[in-house]
Formats: C-alpha cells, sequence, structure tokens
C-alpha cells in the first residue's frame, strides 16, 4: 500500500487529486493538509511514502517546505503541483529535492504513471513541464535565494525598502543589498524594468 499525503490549500484541487487517486486500491491516502504548519504538524503523527505538494502556499513557499521536508524525513518522496508552467519554478522545485513535478491539468493516468515513477526512485516531469525546461536556456538561468525571491515579490507589490525591512525583519541596508544584487542578476539598472524581467521569466507571481 502506497500512503499519500496531499498538500494544498484549494479545496477543488484536493477533491480532484482525491477522485484520481482513490480509483487504485493499492493507494491510500493518509492526510491533507492546507498550509505548511499543518503539514509539519501532520508529519509527527503520519508517515507517507509520497506527498503531493502545492508549490505556492499561504503560509509558505512549497519549494522551501519542500526542501525542509526533506531534511527531516529524506526518504519521503516529494511530486511538486503547481499551476506555474514557468521553467524557474519548475526548476527551482526540483533543485529543492522534489522527484517530480506535474502540473493541475494533470490526467489520471500521468498522475498514476508519476506516483509509479517516484516510487521506483526515478524522477518524474509531465510533458508539458518537461517542454518548458527543455526550451529553456541554462544560459538565461537565474538562480535566487531564498530571501532574494522574498525581496522580488515584496518590490513587485511597490513596498519600500523600509517596509520590506520591517516585514522580513531585516535592516533597510540588506534590502537595498539585496535590491541591488536582483539588478544585476537580471542585467536591469531599474526597477520597473527588474520587475518586468521578473515576470517575464516567471519569479513574480501577482
Amino acid at each position: 500500500m502506497i500512503k499519500i499525503m496531499i498538500v494544498d490549500d484549494h479545496p477543488l484541487v484536493i477533491e480532484g487529486l482525491k477522485a484520481l487517486i482513490e480509483t487504485d486500491k493499492s493507494i491510500e491516502i493518509i492526510g491533507i493538509a492546507l498550509n505548511g504548519h499543518q503539514t509539519n504538524q501532520l508529519l509527527k503523527i503520519e508517515k507517507p511514502d509520497v506527498i503531493f505538494l502545492d508549490i505556492n502556499l499561504p503560509d509558505c513557499s512549497g519549494i522551501d517546505l519542500c526542501r525542509e521536508i526533506l531534511l527531516k524525513f529524506p526518504s519521503i518522496l516529494i511530486i511538486g503541483i503547481s499551476t506555474f508552467n514557468t521553467p524557474s519554478y519548475i526548476q527551482a522545485m526540483l533543485d529543492s529535492g522534489a522527484k517530480g513535478y506535474l502540473l493541475k491539468n494533470t490526467t489520471k493516468d500521468e498522475l498514476l504513471k508519476a506516483l509509479n515513477t517516484v516510487i521506483s526512485h526515478k524522477t518524474y516531469i509531465s510533458e508539458e513541464a518537461k517542454s518548458i525546461l527543455n526550451t529553456f536556456k541554462t544560459d538565461t538561468a537565474i538562480v535566487l535565494t531564498r530571501r532574494e525571491r522574498e525581496v522580488l515579490q515584496l518590490i513587485a507589490s511597490g513596498k519600500s525598502n523600509t517596509e520590506i525591512a520591517k516585514e522580513l525583519f531585516i535592516s533597510p541596508a540588506t534590502v537595498d543589498t539585496h535590491r541591488t544584487n536582483l539588478l544585476a542578476k537580471f542585467k536591469t539598472n531599474n526597477t520597473a524594468l527588474l520587475i518586468k524581467q521578473a515576470v517575464k521569466l516567471g519569479f513574480i507571481i501577482f
């Protein structure tokens, strides 16, 4: 019996995944969590073989949560599931240790194929996500730290350095350093161009 946990904050997505998974009698759903906090609490009680993990949760990034889970429970297999089909998010999830990546428009056949693939300790990337990664030029890939992603998202929301510093509990000078580094990484010289380029490459979620 393959034990599954679903982590997603959208009831329709949860019900859809359950409907697809529960048709297979060799699979058991042992837990559902709506956010990162519930996930960590549930993992104190249950030990799933596989977690279907949404990349964008209300209280944390699924990318960071994936890394956090695997540090504590390296034997758990994680399949990222998301509406985001941009290369930066797909690659970031895989870099965090996920063994699979599915888009939320997945079919039953693909979902079960992904599950059987990761159980065999191989990596499964949906055909659509794979196509997107294959067309992504590695020489244009931009790697951001977790903090840089947070600062970038807050810059895009229109917050000042002082406001960002207060929200992230860091100094305005540190925020300014992150801003400077972001401008350099995206090869831009002002905030407007930074946001435009970050949206184009899928680093900013609106």
